[in-house]
């Protein structure tokens, strides 16, 4: 009779573990805009998990290949996203029964002074017991509190492995920059040693003019004050060249000097499309690894508020176990040693003085926080994305004045020479031509990378840069 009252307990208590605690989780509804302010008319979203390519420069996509593979905050991201993985695999079995085997032997000796009276059997005897069984236990999840757990522990999982894309994201972003900064430093180191060399041939042209007595003295020093100041600019230009090699090394997980040979040609900066499509807004919402990161820690949060809602309710544990038990060894393994156990146990917290009202105000709380988090960081996407389209539109439209600033300064370079020779115009407007025409095309150079900066920063800002595929995972479980 007790052993079927007891079923009745098991099996209620296996219909009962579908009642969950707590709110259930759906994605908060963002309004956000149909378009872009800055994207242009009718752009389809481009293919962003590898954004790079679109600058047709092959070592820089190398470049970035080694880094995702290489740099240490991959391994760093990685390592606590198979944290993760195995704290939801811990909250899953805690869903589980457990079991474990005993095996035991015991010897016992009783006080004669223990005893009932004078003459008690047993009295100041030893006994020995000898017991070899499996036990088991379960808690049975009533009210949804493991469950839940097992809720937060998958969410958690999955905002790490947006935490390790993020990672990516920003990597990928933070070399192809570093790669744009060398291709401008090297540029504008060639363009300052080419107007050096014109420069020291105008000194030269100077000095023989001075000599000739055609010039004046004056014409030489500020040919020569020209000529070093430029002079001067070249070591710092060579120790920037130097620093992007360094830190493109470093982003690749590697010894700062192992990229000199690679990197110390000159190339082109690296130039996109004239037009980037974009999509739309609500892109962000599957694209931006931080945004799903904060939506993920946000559903994580929620479950813990049924978690701690199911503390106000009883637990209810089964246990059992079976196995054999006897005073002598030499009976342990005969038919006549079998035994069993079985056992329910409930449990209720009568008074806590508000300690699980405390803790359930304390997960709402930062419910809250989490979802203010999760809403300031697509507000922030959105901001980023918008100044990146201001930003490269801007940076466009300046570089083309720039470019007609640079084939004016040439004009007026040649032109400046031709009157000088002519003895038509004195050699100041030589000189400040040919400031002129170096500011010109240094500050080119430097639009030339901006716009090209600009562009990486937008698709960064659009979440480029990651696919499941592409990342270098850790899978294990065992």
């Amino acid at each position: 009779m007790r052993s079927s009252a007891l079923w009745v307990f098991v099996v209620s208590g296996c219909f009962l573990t579908g009642c969950m605690l707590g709110p259930d989780y759906r994605t908060p509804d963002t309004p956000l805009p149909a378009t872009w302010r800055g994207a242009a008319a009718g752009a389809e979203r481009e293919e962003l998990a590898t954004w790079w390519r679109i600058f047709n420069d092959p070592l820089l996509a190398d470049l970035i290949e080694q880094a995702r593979t290489g740099n240490r905050d991959v391994y760093q991201a990685q390592a606590r996203l198979l944290e993760a993985r195995f704290r939801s695999a811990l909250a899953g079995a805690n869903l589980l029964p457990t079991s474990s085997m005993t095996m035991s032997a015991s010897q016992t000796g009783s006080s004669k002074a223990a005893g009932i009276s004078a003459g008690t059997t047993g009295i100041g005897n030893t006994n020995e017991l000898f017991r070899h069984a499996v036990d088991a236990s379960w808690e049975l999840d009533l009210f949804g509190k493991l469950r839940r757990g097992l809720e937060a522990a998958e969410a958690t999982e999955q905002a790490a492995q947006e935490d390790l894309r993020d990672v990516l994201v920003s990597l990928c972003a933070e070399v192809a920059l570093n790669y744009v900064d060398l291709r401008k430093q090297q540029n504008q180191l060639a363009i300052t040693e080419t107007n050096l060399l014109a420069q020291q041939e105008t000194y030269d042209i100077t000095r023989w003019r001075r000599m000739a007595g055609l010039t004046t003295q004056l014409d030489v020093d500020q040919a020569g004050l020209t000529l070093e100041n430029t002079r001067a600019s070249l070591p710092s230009l060579r120790g920037s060249v130097a620093q992007a090699q360094h830190n493109l090394a470093l982003l690749l997980g590697r010894q700062p000097t192992d990229l000199l040979t690679v990197l110390s040609a000159s190339a082109p900066i690296p130039q996109a499309a004239a037009t980037v499509a974009v999509g739309i807004p609500a892109d962000i919402l599957r694209q931006r690894p931080d945004v799903r990161r904060a939506e993920r820690k946000l559903a994580a949060q929620t479950a813990q508020v049924g978690a701690a809602e199911a503390e106000r309710y009883p637990s209810f544990t089964l246990s059992g176990s079976i196995g054999v038990e006897s005073l002598a060894y030499a009976n342990l393994y005969t038919a006549a040693a079998k035994a069993f156990q079985m056992a329910a146990k409930s449990a209720l917290v009568l008074l806590d003085f508000g300690r699980i009202s405390a803790n359930v105000g304390i997960q709402n709380a930062l419910t809250e926080q989490a979802l203010g988090l999760y809403e300031a960081s697509l507000l922030t996407a959105l901001k980023e994305v918008e100044n990146a389209l201001t930003a490269y539109t801007r940076e466009a439209e300046r570089r083309a004045a720039l470019n007609a600033a640079v084939e004016a300064g040439r004009g007026a370079m040649s032109l400046s020479k031709t009157q000088y020779n002519a003895g038509i115009s004195d050699f100041q407007r030589v000189l400040e031509a040919q400031r002129s025409l170096l500011s010109a095309e240094l500050q080119l150079t430097a639009s030339d990378a901006e716009v090209a900066s600009n562009v990486i920063r937008l698709y960064k800002a659009l979440g480029g840069g990651w696919a499941a595929e592409n990342s270098r995972e850790k899978t294990e479980h065992d």
